[in-house]
């Protein structure tokens, strides 16, 4: 009873956590081995508004704002921060992120769903002395504290921007005019061979998120999976909603490409804090990541403490990732997500 032990040790707490395939935390990374990981805060000053959802318990999605205020007993004025962990086998997390974004938009989103489990009922949720086998919980944080949210995806951009110019829901039928499978053909002509083997194997379709940026950079791109190919008509089958008009650009993903990308993204966001304490940080990495993808382990943690210091980390291996691309919040896949705690700045 995991519940009870961490209540023994820590006393009267907010306690938010669950199983996972792999955990996070004191500088390393256990995969494919029994651990716990245990991340302990102290918030003064902060209020801590626990939830539990019950799987068939979202609202609709066209439901007015103030029905997800009441879901979850937290409302827009507070400026909450959430942290959300999720079931994946019997919880719409994609909902759930579609209608807190559209009653909380301005409130950082960050967290991942359960790992482990093999099969329903498998996995843990621990909220308070609770355990759930199902659902989602999480926190809503208000008060004097801001959840700063770090989203590395692991790709890198080949050929140019292009411009969506027909689709049908997550089906790209045109892009310039052009079938997507004319535009790969070209594409890959031009690759050296490490990208030609690259793009047979691990090829995504990014898209621009943010209808304002005709200049895309890094981190502005929301990364899909290219699922399939209809090699009749040239379609191909992505794992986004696509709307004609948006920008696209096909991406590549290894293992030197992600560590470049997470210590870019990193190094960024150090670079823009170098005058905030950082009290600590939660990492939700995708199961795919790890010793799996990198061949060696720690790969992401050891990254976060070189380019943010001696910052508390801690987190777990993941079936899903959720955090914000352009403002909007999204559940990922191998990606880590990082949710860096601090003080908010006085007024």
């Amino acid at each position: 009873d995991i519940p009870s032990l961490v209540y023994e040790k820590l006393g009267d707490c907010n306690l938010l956590g669950c199983s996972g395939g792999g955990i996070i935390g004191g500088g390393i990374e256990v995969e494919q081995a029994p651990a716990v990981s245990l991340t302990v805060a102290s918030l003064p000053g902060v209020d801590i508004s626990p939830f539990y959802l019950a799987p068939d318990s979202l609202p609709d999605l066209d439901s007015g704002p103030d029905t997800w205020q009441d879901l979850i007993n937290v409302a827009k004025s507070a400026d909450p921060q959430f942290i959300i962990l999720a079931d994946p086998m019997s919880f719409p997390c994609q909902n759930l992120i579609l209608g807190l974004d559209f009653a909380f938009g301005d409130s950082p989103k960050i967290g991942g769903l359960a790992s482990g489990g093999q099969q329903h009922g498998q996995n843990a949720l621990f909220l308070g002395s609770a355990v759930y086998r199902d659902g989602a919980i999480g926190v809503a944080l208000t008060g004097n504290v801001q959840v700063d949210t770090v989203v590395a995806q692991g790709c890198r951009p080949i050929g140019n921007t292009m411009r969506i110019t027909e689709s049908r829901q997550n089906m790209l039928l045109k892009l310039d005019d052009e079938t997507p499978m004319n535009v790969l053909r070209e594409l890959f002509q031009s690759l050296d061979d490490r990208d030609r083997n690259l793009m047979r194997t691990s090829l995504f379709l990014g898209v621009v998120m943010d209808e304002m940026i005709d200049l895309p950079q890094q981190g502005d791109f929301l990364i899909r999976n290219v699922m399939g190919m209809d090699e009749n008509t040239g379609v191909l089958a992505i794992g986004e909603m696509l709307k004609e008009g948006q920008l696209v650009q096909f991406h590549l993903r290894d293992a030197e490409t992600s560590s470049a990308d997470i210590s870019a993204v990193l190094n960024r966001y150090s670079s823009e804090n170098r005058e905030n304490a950082l009290s600590g940080a939660l990492l939700f990495s995708c199961l795919g990541r790890g010793q799996y993808l990198y061949g060696t382990p720690n790969h992401d943690t050891e990254i976060f403490h070189t380019s943010l210091g001696n910052v508390p980390l801690g987190g777990f291996f993941c079936n899903g990732e959720i955090g914000p691309v352009s403002g909007t919040t999204f559940l990922h896949g191998y990606t880590s997500s990082f949710g860096i705690f601090k003080a908010k700045a006085p007024k």
